[in-house]
């Protein structure tokens, strides 16, 4: 999933729990290109979906080369967000 220090920056600048990022993961996300990484075939993504418990979260996330996504940030959407989601 990510560090020890994203994990805690999520819950206490973000309140979003590692529980959440794995709900959103599994519940059939909108996926979008967000910028090229530093390293090849490394870039930024992110993940637009709902938690169980109904919240709108993206993450942003690095897919590595070994099919693993190496999380950066996860936040509740804006209302801009939301609103391009939901018409997706």
């Amino acid at each position: 999933m990510g560090t020890d220090k994203t994990i805690e920056k999520l819950v206490q600048k973000h309140n979003v729990q590692q529980d959440e990022v794995h709900e959103v993961f599994g519940s059939n996300p909108k996926f979008r290109f967000v910028e090229k990484g530093f390293y090849p075939n490394e870039n930024v993504y992110a993940a637009l979906g709902r938690s169980k418990a109904g919240r709108f979260l993206i993450l942003f996330f690095i897919y590595k080369k070994n099919k693993h996504a190496l999380i950066l940030s996860a936040r509740d959407m804006t209302v801009a967000e939301r609103k391009k989601y939901e018409q997706q």
